[in-house]
């Protein structure tokens, strides 16, 4: 039988990523701020049709406005790790990789009284470091590479990437990579930017262009895979405008009509895990 699941799911920046970028005036916390506005929107959105999302989310908002976190712990969602600042992995030492990491799991454990299961890096960005220290502190999953499209994988350790002698995989590790794609995020399509050092992300795309495509990529899924997952991302800052609040709710229209199952990442990952214990088992018998 058929199953095709969708994880919804939202980086919940609030300013973290404005600061990381040394955007600090007020216009630009401003737009951080924003989110405030847009988590009872969304709330309310996820319990009129019944979903279960992950939330991911930086110890600087989780410690900075806890008031913008609370709602979605308490309704149930899934609070997952996107480190404490929103500084990419690969732009920090090993040293400083690792105090993100516990510092975002403090903050995480004060507000929910667990440690994540799951982590994304900030701007997808893994450093060489990353997949040794989130086993070493008890993250089961991550969601930040993008090696597949409808299934997980097992993350690798101690790739060799040079230019000029072939490329040589590292080994299996038991972080789960539930991958993602800059195709199904929110982001690239829609959020305005100028950049400190001049360059312009345009977006100010057609909502209803890109809901087609978002559509279509979960289509696509139920026409190619028996069992698939299949990982939206979303920045409540930038979906929770009201063309883009009314997209997202067509989303979820179609997603249901095509027999979409909604799914936390954690639980997507469980399910995940007993389609590979029940393939070994057959290929075993």
């Amino acid at each position: 039988m058929s199953r095709h699941v969708v994880c919804l799911t939202f980086d919940h920046d609030h300013l973290s990523g404005f600061i990381a970028r040394g955007l600090t005036s007020p216009t630009a916390i401003s737009r951080g701020e924003y989110d405030v506005v847009v988590i009872p929107r969304l709330m309310a959105l996820l319990a009129r049709y019944g979903v279960k999302a992950t939330f991911f989310t930086p110890g600087h908002t989780i410690d900075s406005t806890p008031e913008a976190v609370m709602p979605y712990v308490e309704a149930g969602h899934e609070l997952a790790h996107h480190g404490w600042t929103h500084r990419l992995p690969v732009t920090l030492s090993r040293e400083e990789e690792e105090e993100e990491i516990v510092r975002g799991n403090e903050s995480i454990k004060r507000i929910s009284g667990q440690a994540a299961r799951g982590y994304r890096s900030p701007a997808w960005d893994l450093s060489p470091h990353s997949i040794e220290l989130l086993l070493k502190h008890g993250i089961r999953y991550d969601s930040s590479m993008m090696g597949h499209d409808y299934d997980c994988y097992y993350a690798r350790q101690g790739d060799v990437a040079e230019l000029k002698t072939p490329f040589v995989r590292g080994r299996e590790t038991k972080l789960v990579e539930m991958p993602i794609s800059w195709s199904l995020d929110d982001f690239p399509h829609f959020e305005y930017m100028r950049n400190p050092n001049g360059s312009i992300q345009a977006g100010l795309m057609n909502a209803t262009n890109v809901l087609e495509n978002f559509v279509d990529d979960y289509t696509y899924m139920t026409r190619v895979c028996e069992f698939g997952i299949l990982t939206y991302t979303f920045h409540p800052h930038v979906i929770g405008r009201g063309h883009r609040m009314m997209m997202l709710e067509r989303l979820i229209q179609h997603l249901i009509e095509g027999g979409a199952v909604f799914s936390t990442m954690e639980d997507a990952m469980q399910e995940w895990l007993a389609t590979q214990r029940g393939g070994r088992k057959a290929a075993a018998e």
